[in-house]
């Protein structure tokens, strides 16, 4: 029986950081680190260390920093790579070595120029070297998504046989639909006769909108980590969201029936400290940790929020890190919402034709005024208390 607990593999220090415009410092990796750590992130990509000497340099120091997490590198099907992710993550308590290598007719004439059973070939004998420096091997099989499969079947078998212990799909360019994606997965898991030694791994993009629903069919389909990262950074349109996985596992627990280890009130402090560092601001409108995801205005909506906040919310604020629901008013929020901010602020009108008065004026003043703060709202008192 496959396993209930969702390993969560960050990647935003690696595939986060190939964002067009951001450039991590090794210190800024380190911070990152160590908030993911505090999030329990199963495993921290750090980077790629063949890449530059400062990205080297920064997986080593996160590989000596980091006690609670694996640490991983990526690496190329090429032994000088790996040798230096090897060394490069020699000193965690708990490293990784991550082999990445395409698989798709397309990737192999075009970028490899190779035939498949060279491919097949050079990927037996990249996990078989990466054993020689550690028993925590991941392979990817790059343009999994878009890979013929027998192909694709028979070199997943072969680098389990050659000592992989996780297998990634990634769907590199996002063209998967969930349905689509699910059904490889599941395909795989079912035909490729080593599948029970190996974990299996989504890496989905977002190219088409669909990582995180991509990611969660996958899930839903045996497979057991999904690549991910913080506000879904990442090359092109970005990677699936580390925050919305986790909190559709967890708020959808009686459909997924799985789990992660994330410490979710660390979110959205995890994904403010992220904004600042990569320059790359949180859109107001981002599911979990915009900054709207627990307000309302809408009137509809503020009268079902006093009298029963499951009317319109399906997770409490306090579980990601944000304050309780807050009610922000605008043209569009009611008299039962306006009347119950008022009280916040200490005000109780002594009737209900006082109320009316005030809140007629309060509709004046939002129609005329996009943000109203406290001292706007008590302008609206007049002399109906």
């Amino acid at each position: 029986m496959a396993s209930q607990r969702v390993v969560i593999f960050d990647t935003t220090l690696r595939d986060g950081e190939q964002s067009p415009g951001i450039n991590l410092s090794p210190h800024d990796k380190i911070e990152l680190a160590e908030a993911l750590q505090a999030l329990r992130v199963d495993v921290i990509e750090a980077g790629f260390a063949a890449s530059s000497e400062s990205d080297f340099t920064a997986i080593r120091e996160v590989a000596s920093r980091i006690k609670d997490c694996t640490v991983c590198s990526l690496s190329r099907a090429v032994e000088r790579d790996i040798e230096l992710t090897a060394q490069a993550v020699r000193s965690a308590p708990s490293g990784r070595i991550h082999i990445v290598l395409a698989t798709s007719a397309l990737h192999m004439k075009y970028k490899l120029q190779q035939e498949p059973e060279q491919v097949l070939e050079q990927a037996v004998h990249a996990v078989r070297f990466a054993r020689r420096f550690s028993d925590n091997i991941e392979f990817s099989c790059e343009d999994a998504s878009r890979s013929d499969f027998p192909f694709l079947a028979r070199l997943v078998d072969a680098v389990i046989c050659a000592g992989a212990t996780t297998v990634s799909l990634p769907d590199t360019v996002g063209v998967a639909v969930p349905e689509e994606y699910g059904g490889l997965l599941r395909r795989l898991i079912a035909e490729v006769p080593s599948a029970d030694r190996a974990v299996f791994s989504a890496h989905c993009h977002d190219d088409l909108g669909l990582a995180v629903a991509n990611s969660l069919a996958a899930v839903h389909a045996g497979a057991r980590q999904i690549e991910c990262t913080i506000n879904g950074i990442g090359e092109r349109a970005g990677n699936a969201s580390l925050e919305e996985i986790v909190m559709a596992l967890r708020t959808r627990a009686e459909y997924f029936g799985l789990h992660t280890g994330i410490k979710t009130d660390r979110l959205v402090p995890t994904s403010a400290l992220v904004a600042r560092r990569t320059g790359f601001p949180v859109p107001p409108n981002k599911a979990i940790v915009g900054r709207n995801a627990f307000m309302h205005e809408s009137g509809i909506h503020q009268d079902g929020m006093l009298k029963n906040p499951l009317t319109y919310q399906i997770m409490m604020g306090k579980d990601v890190g944000w304050p309780d629901y807050q009610l922000v008013l605008g043209k569009h929020s009611g008299r039962n919402g306006y009347s119950a901010r008022m009280k916040r602020l200490g005000v109780n009108f002594s009737s209900d034709a006082a109320l009316n008065s005030a809140f007629h004026r309060f509709k004046k003043l939002a129609d005329s005024k996009r943000h109203l703060e406290d001292a706007d709202l008590l302008t609206t008192i007049g002399d109906d208390l």
